[in-house]
């Protein structure tokens, strides 16, 4: 396979732009004899001619009509590749906020697409409950946060909306008991609801758990000395949703919420917001679509 030449290709476009090679060498800052050669170097290469020069003034033969269109497509890329991975523009850091139930299996993909397309920006991912999430945000130490709230701010874009459940341990019991021995952080934006919905339905229930550490509700849970809540689809492997046959009350459902504030970030935030987007399209079997999939259908 034989390669283009990004010379030659910048000398064909300029000469096809600006119609002789007088002109193009003008604008390329190069000598006429100089963009002549490139031309002839690339004709040589493809082994077709590019131009008719049997008039006075130049003119593409079919082949070069051709090319001209890849030629500007490849000049493209190369520039835009080119200022992302040299260009100060997107040198500097970005801060992400995501609650500790959506990590997975999102943002892992999303940070590694980012990093292709911005290896000099540096991402702080903080990881922690939608109520301290938005508190950082008021105060301007974020750019952009994710949350899962039923009745999210005005300001609040809605990236998704699913259902709570219930989980426990699998195939555990913890969920017969009773009372029902409840575990969260005693800031988790689902206690309040899950609380209610037992006592709505007269299940009795206590307090597994003294705690703001996810990790130790976790433990747990996944011990199976008691249940919890969760979104659906995004328990982690060692919990599950409990199929508990109406047994216990709905949860009712929570919206997967972005809010973003442009810190000096411009562009790097606005392509970082769209792979979020992407990320979270959710497939009509309800999965999560994966992120070249989403970026073919929105094109």
């Amino acid at each position: 396979m034989r390669n283009l030449d990004m010379t030659a290709l910048r000398s064909f476009v300029a000469v096809a732009d600006h119609g002789g090679v007088t002109r193009a060498a003008g604008v390329l800052n190069f000598t006429q004899s100089a963009v002549s050669m490139q031309l002839k170097r690339l004709e040589d290469s493809i082994g077709l001619p590019l131009f008719d020069r049997s008039n006075r003034r130049i003119s593409l033969t079919a082949s070069g009509e051709q090319l001209l269109g890849y030629a500007r497509r490849m000049i493209e890329l190369n520039d835009e590749a080119m200022i992302r991975l040299t260009s100060r523009t997107y040198e500097g850091e970005i801060v992400i906020g995501v609650p500790h139930d959506i990590v997975y299996p999102v943002i892992p993909r999303v940070l590694q697409q980012f990093n292709a397309e911005f290896p000099r920006m540096k991402v702080q991912l903080i990881s922690a409950y939608t109520s301290v999430l938005k508190e950082d945000f008021a105060r301007g130490a974020v750019d952009v946060i994710l949350t899962t709230e039923s009745n999210p701010d005005a300001s609040a874009e809605v990236l998704d909306e699913r259902p709570l459940c219930w989980i426990g341990a699998p195939g555990g019991n913890a969920w017969r008991q009773r009372p029902i021995r409840y575990a969260s952080a005693r800031t988790c934006i689902f206690r309040k609801g899950a609380i209610q919905a037992l006592e709505a339905a007269a299940i009795d229930w206590e307090n597994a758990v003294e705690t703001e550490q996810d990790r130790t509700v976790e433990a747990t849970i996944s011990a199976d000395l008691a249940i919890g809540a969760m979104i659906e689809g995004t328990e982690p492997a060692q919990l599950e949703a409990i199929a508990h046959g109406g047994e216990l009350p709905g949860l009712g459902k929570q919206k997967i919420c972005m809010y973003q504030q442009d810190r000096g970030t411009g562009e790097v935030l606005e392509r970082l917001t769209d792979m979020l987007r992407a990320g979270f399209t959710i497939t009509e079997s309800g999965t999560l679509m994966p992120l070249n999939e989403t970026r073919r259908l929105r094109a």
